[in-house]
């Protein structure tokens, strides 16, 4: 008996120490599924499953992609027929695309519904052809099924192919909160098709291009000014420099997702999501009618004439952020601010910090190309700031 508790004693603190390896390709393509595109049969051919399985492949589809490409779920099946060792499931499913497919438990419940019935199980996959919306509610479908089905994601707009898209964040609204149910579950895969975003409207292209600005801020200042040097072009759409943009604001962000030591945001810092509370407050006060990349751009500037007020960064570098907004069309979106006192906007601070727990942390500035964060905002400096952005004449001061 005496041995006995003695062994008890010793084995009382078990620990559990492993680490799971992720890795994942982001691939830049045209024309995914034109038949001599070999990316898709390529990517199944090497990446063979259980011997004797015939892994199932179910598509979920942006109801905005199917309206500008109605031939979209028939050349999925033509490509398909060629792809070796793979069944496709003929039913696509369509659904809306924004925040709509986040807030709907209708949607939620159809997903699910089409993983069970089609018999998705861990070795086949669902794959999400949309906007980053889109991306973020089949993710978060596939990570709960089963306790997680291999997810493929196929961006079609700006802001997913250079942010949201290539990330490790699944998630639906909840609660009247954005994100509050989520997962961090990467991708299977990443397939951007850049043919896409020829349909997209001139409003989404430009959307897009906040999250560019914002990497580029706290992260990189030669691309900053790349940005400035190319901002006519950029807000022309120009086809070549729009892809460059996209190209190398992934970059960033992939960069910093396998980099940071926090991939799945286990501390209190978000460096990515720069001006990002105050976007996600206005996304909610304006029923979304704001995009989401509208809804940043209008927070990068606000935290940067904030950082500008608290001696953080000087006056020329706050005017080239808000020079290079201007020049890329997004001034019209600062109007959504005037119709909402500061009190209900700065209620984004305290949600924000919610989001992950612990203490308060923003990311602000200190120079263009290099963030730091913060753990304490001055309302009263923050109130000035969003005094001075909603100014009619703002735009036409710096």
């Amino acid at each position: 008996m005496k041995n006995k508790t003695k062994v008890a004693n010793e084995s009382s603190v078990l620990q559990a120490r492993f680490m799971v390896p992720y890795q994942y390709e982001i691939h830049f393509t045209s024309d995914l599924f034109a038949i001599e595109n070999p990316l898709v049969r390529e990517y199944f051919s090497q990446h063979k499953k259980l011997k004797g399985q015939k892994p199932k492949v179910l598509f979920m589809i942006d109801q905005g992609v199917v309206d500008h490409h109605p031939d979209l779920s028939t050349r999925i099946g033509l490509y398909f027929d060629t792809v070796d060792g793979v069944e496709c499931i003929n039913k696509k499913y369509i659904f809306p695309g924004g925040e709509q497919v986040k807030n709907s438990r209708k949607d939620q419940d159809a997903m699910l519904q089409a993983i069970d019935e089609h018999g998705i199980d861990r070795h086949s996959y669902v794959i999400g052809i949309g906007g980053g919306a889109l991306l973020d509610a089949v993710g978060y479908a596939a990570a709960i099924s089963h306790r997680g089905v291999r997810h493929i994601r196929v961006p079609t707009t700006v802001l997913s192919q250079n942010d949201s898209g290539i990330g490790v964040k699944n998630g639906i609204n909840y609660f009247n909160k954005k994100n509050y149910l989520g997962s961090f579950t990467p991708p299977e895969a990443v397939w951007n098709d850049l043919d896409f975003l020829s349909t997209l409207s001139d409003r989404d292209k430009r959307s897009g291009l906040s999250e560019a600005v914002k990497v580029a801020l706290i992260k990189d200042r030669q691309f900053f000014e790349w940005l400035e040097e190319y901002s006519k072009s950029l807000n022309s759409f120009d086809e070549e420099a729009l892809q460059e943009s996209i190209i190398v604001c992934a970059r960033l962000h992939l960069n910093h997702i396998t980099t940071s030591g926090d991939p799945f945001e286990r501390g209190s810092a978000r460096p990515l999501d720069f001006g990002h509370w105050a976007a996600h407050k206005l996304e909610h006060l304006t029923d979304y009618e704001i995009r989401h990349g509208e809804a940043v751009a209008v927070g990068i500037v606000l935290d940067t004439v904030y950082s500008y007020l608290m001696g953080y960064i000087d006056e020329n570098s706050m005017n080239r952020v808000v020079s290079l907004f201007d020049q890329l069309g997004f001034n019209e979106y600062f109007d959504y601010l005037r119709h909402y006192e500061s009190k209900a906007l700065l209620q984004g601070l305290e949600e924000f910090r919610e989001h992950l727990g612990g203490k308060l942390t923003v990311t602000l500035i200190d120079r263009i190309g290099h963030g730091f964060e913060v753990h304490e905002i001055d309302t009263e400096k923050m109130k000035m700031a969003l005094k001075r952005i909603t100014q009619p004449t703002f735009y036409y001061e710096n």
